[in-house]
């Protein structure tokens, strides 16, 4: 159990691995620099601050990457994977080299700060690129094991931090495994990350699977198949909806079924409210997803058979 946020806990984990690994090194846009002021202390030359210069930022982990070093790239999501795409793509995807990206704010952590701050989309966008692997915690307790899998591994990783987070922790698979948590008869429920209470609030009573997801690329195919009972799959995301359809679909593409894709909705919100607003107006409270489940898994097929 973690009494760290996530991004305590990001900084927590990237500064033991700091300490444990002379190839690691922290990059960050002044966010959160007040967290690793003691790391850099220790570590001046692997605890680099660049201001508010997003792309250099990703140049400059890039660059740190082709010399073998492993970076940790780190500020708020519409900053890291929106402003600095064009980097990202070229310097670590072109390159073909390794590093971590560790973004804030989710999609509307910081409702009040506006839409600049919003990064509903991030996810969709890192998954136009190809080999990428994504880890979304629901708590910070899961982020410790995530962090320390990217930093390992071969591959280029995106790590999506909230200041939302389950009340517990889940066990975590390193090898991106999502966990059954409720077995049912009439649908799955792909819960991923910080949504899971939400959804086990929402599905309290009804007899459908709940599969939960922090790790959801590469995408686990296998473990929605062996679960899977009626082929009625909704997929519950905290960032743009239907971001992970395209992976459900090739996964069922032997057999007939449906799918609800539920997340942030692809429309603007132009006030700015809490967090908690924005989980209503997009449905992913659980009265919403209680009411888009009954509505969806209720539902009868063309022709006036129930779903089998």
């Amino acid at each position: 159990m973690s009494d760290l946020s996530m991004r305590e806990q990001f900084a927590h984990t990237a500064t033991a691995l700091l300490d444990e690994d002379g190839s690691v090194a922290v990059l960050l846009a002044d966010i959160s620099a007040g967290l690793f002021a003691e790391a850099a202390r220790r570590h001046p030359q692997r605890v680099i601050n660049l201001g508010i210069r997003e792309q250099l930022l990703v140049d400059a982990g890039a660059g740190l990457a082709l010399s073998g070093m492993r970076p940790i790239l780190h500020t708020f999501a519409s900053f890291l994977v929106e402003r600095a795409f064009e980097q990202i793509k070229l310097g670590f995807g072109h390159q073909g080299v390794p590093g971590v990206l560790v973004s804030a704010g989710a999609s509307y952590d910081m409702a009040q700060a506006g839409r600049t701050h919003q990064a509903p989309g991030d996810v969709a966008l890192i998954d136009t690129l190809p080999d990428w692997v994504v880890h979304v915690p629901g708590h910070p307790s899961e982020l410790d094991t995530l962090l320390r899998a990217a930093v390992g591994g071969e591959r280029p990783a995106y790590v999506r931090t909230s200041t939302q987070q389950n009340a517990q922790p889940q066990p975590i698979d390193e090898r991106g495994r999502m966990t059954l948590l409720r077995a049912g008869s009439h649908g799955t429920v792909v819960a991923v990350g910080p949504l899971l209470d939400a959804v086990l609030a929402a599905t309290s009573g009804m007899d459908v699977s709940v599969l939960y997801a922090a790790t959801v690329r590469p995408f686990d195919a296998a473990t929605l198949l062996a679960t899977l009972q009626t082929p009625d799959v909704v997929l519950v995301e905290p960032y743009l909806e239907g971001t992970s359809a395209r992976c459900v679909s090739g996964a069922l593409a032997h057999r007939p079924h449906r799918l609800l894709c539920l997340g942030v909705a692809r429309r603007e919100l132009r006030r700015y409210g809490t967090p908690a607003n924005h989980d209503r107006a997009h449905g992913l409270d659980p009265a919403g997803l209680r009411a888009s489940l009954e509505a969806f898994l209720n539902a009868q097929c063309v022709g006036g058979t129930s779903p089998s």
